[in-house]
């Protein structure tokens, strides 16, 4: 399966997470496409058949820069990925309140937008709980890859 990989990232750790989750899926035979500043052009030629998000939060809880120019011109253009699979991965610090993991809640709602089927609930990972959130989410992926088929 052609699995897009979408990363937005302050910091470098959830392009990390989404780098391993890439590495994973390929070991499991998947075609993945990961592009931290791709274009929609780019993920459109990619021809998708299955999403995960990996995204951190920033401000006052939105998308990183990097992956802002790619959300907005997926939610302009509505691309015709009904009912093809996909995760998110949010990253995020609880003492942040109301904000934490606000930027996998608006890739969320992106999916909704496009009718894409959240196959797993967001998995949050608490930057004040883990040290090595790209090993905290192998089990999860674990589940995102037995949802794939």
């Amino acid at each position: 399966m052609k699995i897009a990989i979408l990363s937005g990232s302050v910091y470098g750790t959830a392009e990390e997470v989404a780098r391993h989750a890439g590495r994973l899926l390929e070991a499991a035979g998947h075609q993945v496409w990961l592009e931290p500043r791709g274009t929609l052009e780019q993920l459109l030629a990619f021809a998708p058949e299955g999403f995960l998000v990996a995204t951190s939060t920033t401000g006052m809880g939105e998308l990183p820069d990097n992956l802002q120019p790619l959300y907005y011109a997926i939610r302009d253009r509505l691309p015709a990925w009904q009912g093809l699979p996909g995760a998110v991965i949010g990253l995020g610090d609880s003492s942040y309140g109301d904000t934490y993991c606000a930027g996998g809640e608006q890739a969320r709602e992106l999916f909704a937008e496009l009718g894409i089927r959240e196959v797993l609930p967001m998995l949050r990972l608490d930057a004040s709980e883990t040290v090595t959130p790209e090993l905290d989410a192998e089990p999860w992926l674990a589940e995102y890859l037995a949802a794939l088929g």
